[in-house]
């Protein structure tokens, strides 16, 4: 893309470019032979033909909604005009699955290899809840270990390779239906309990709730782990004792968690979460296509990528059927699609209702557009499996999870499945963190990442600026996940982000 250019075409097939800038009313747009009848915002969509009522439009050369009314060459083309309406998805099964060109040998980072051979990027000792009722308790005990801002004294000063205890809570565990919302919950809290960044954990209930340690334990095979010690509070005789004893717990834990050293292991244990958020007309034309880029390198070197937010994929999904390395697993996807439409219309929403409001001022107007430029994070290698959400990710290469659209839900997933690494673009600029994975932020337009420097791990603008290639961008964002895997922070981990963000998918009614 030329840095000259005052709009960005995507393919010959579209109907609309992008504003690159700031565009004002009675501007030719070179090379389209139209000249703007209003203000085009940077990162929305101007017509560069017209386009009568009912008719497709096309962004990315896929259809992302119809025009709701006559749109004239040179008008905005936003939610005013573009609607979602109905078309046919050709899903084609396997027809692009090609073989993965391998890297050999792969490249390597600095992790921590537990005693069963599993490698962690993070060092952590973890406080989980089985209940919101013992939220409380886990924070007092992580407390414990924090840094005192007026003294200055840190319990953790005599054990540097320990990052954190970190109290991860929630809003459910009890008032809840004893079947698939529990069963969902269960496998969420061990994914986390059996987590390699945690040297430890502490499991916390208060006794009388729905999810009964015992039976999150049975359940999920977490009896008799060494590194593992859960409490009720009712048994254990009040807050102040099962406070003591887990701090007790933790203490004993710390010598042996702080023993690692980081030695060099290949690439091909790398699990990225591929994740935006807070995205905008930019995010599928930069930063989401260079973290594409760079998932294709994590899965070449061997790693796995994981996909997530199926609502954010719908409309998009037969790209990714294409992809499939089988029938089975491209219908797996599709179900997932009619699951959530079925979803959608039991709550009284439909599947549009997805983009938020920055979403929208930020030149996104319907979920199509929104998931055709999310799936762009996936890259180009083949879609291995499709998992649901918190399962354990076993496949190597890139796999997709089912979860929500909501970023701290969907995140929480994939870190329970066994991610160990995130990625979020961001456009409008979220902040978020996930412990005890850490999070690498990617901005998709220079304005904002100047704005937000103290937040935004990468520029992905530079695309956008004209400066950069997305190969290019994404082999610096492949560097940067060695180099965050290795042990570099991350802006989001300097700020402490990622205690308050865990959060399971509550799915039934609270009772």
């Amino acid at each position: 893309m030329a840095a000259a250019s005052l709009t960005i075409r995507l393919h010959p097939a579209d109907g609309v470019v992008i504003a690159r800038t700031d565009i004002l009313p009675g501007t030719p747009l070179p090379g389209e032979g139209v000249i703007t009848a209003e203000r085009i915002p940077p990162g929305h969509k101007v017509a560069t033909r017209p386009h009568a009522p009912g008719e497709a439009v096309r962004r990315y050369g896929q259809i992302i909604g119809v025009a709701t009314r006559p749109i004239a060459p040179g008008e905005h083309v936003h939610t005013h005009n573009l609607g979602m309406g109905e078309h046919e998805r050709d899903y084609g099964f396997c027809s692009e699955a090609r073989p993965t060109a391998f890297i050999d040998p792969p490249a390597t980072f600095d992790g921590i290899v537990r005693a069963d051979g599993r490698v962690a990027t993070r060092n952590y000792i973890g406080v989980l809840t089985t209940v919101n009722c013992s939220a409380t308790v886990a924070h007092y005990v992580a407390d414990a270990f924090r840094r005192n801002p007026f003294t200055g004294h840190d319990p953790l000063a005599e054990f540097p390779n320990v990052d954190g205890i970190v109290a991860l809570t929630h809003r459910t565990g009890c008032g809840m239906s004893d079947d698939e919302p529990l069963r969902l919950l269960r496998r969420t809290l061990a994914g986390y309990a059996r987590h390699p960044n945690f040297a430890a954990v502490v499991v916390l209930g208060l006794g009388c709730e729905v999810n009964q340690i015992a039976g999150l334990m049975e359940a999920e095979g977490l009896e008799g782990k060494p590194r593992l010690r859960a409490l009720t509070i009712q048994a254990s005789g009040g807050t102040a004792k099962t406070v003591a004893r887990a701090v007790e717990f933790v203490r004993e834990m710390l010598p042996e968690a702080n023993a690692v050293r980081r030695t060099p292991v290949p690439a091909s244990h790398l699990c990225v979460a591929l994740q935006c958020g807070g995205s905008d007309g930019m995010s599928g034309i930069s930063a989401n296509p260079a973290l594409g880029a760079a998932s294709d390198l994590v899965v070449r070197h061997g790693g796995t990528v994981i996909l997530s937010e199926t609502p954010e994929t719908y409309g998009a999904e037969h790209l990714l059927t294409r992809r499939a390395v089988s029938a089975e697993v491209g219908r797996k996807l599709v179900e997932l699609m009619r699951w959530w439409e079925d979803y959608t219309r039991r709550q009284g929403g439909e599947l549009d209702d997805n983009p938020s409001p920055g979403n929208k001022a930020g030149g996104l107007t319907t979920i199509l557009e929104k998931s055709l430029g999310a799936m762009a994070k996936a890259g180009t290698t083949n879609l291995v499996e499709v998992y649901g959400y918190a399962e354990p990710v076993t496949a190597k290469g890139f796999v997709f999870m089912d979860t929500p659209g909501y970023d701290p839900v969907s995140v929480t997933g994939q870190v329970a499945g066994g991610a160990n690494v995130v990625c979020f673009t961001t456009g409008r600029g979220s902040v978020f963190g996930c412990k005890p994975a850490p999070s690498i932020k990617l901005a998709t337009n220079t304005p904002m990442f100047l704005r937000m420097q103290d937040d935004m791990d990468i520029n992905c603008g530079t695309i956008i600026d004209g400066e950069e290639t997305v190969s290019a961008c994404g082999e610096r964002i492949f560097h940067e996940i060695l180099a965050v895997a290795s042990g570099k922070k991350t802006k989001s981990e300097v700020f402490g982000f990622g205690d308050q963000e865990f959060a399971p998918w509550v799915l039934g009614a609270t009772m």
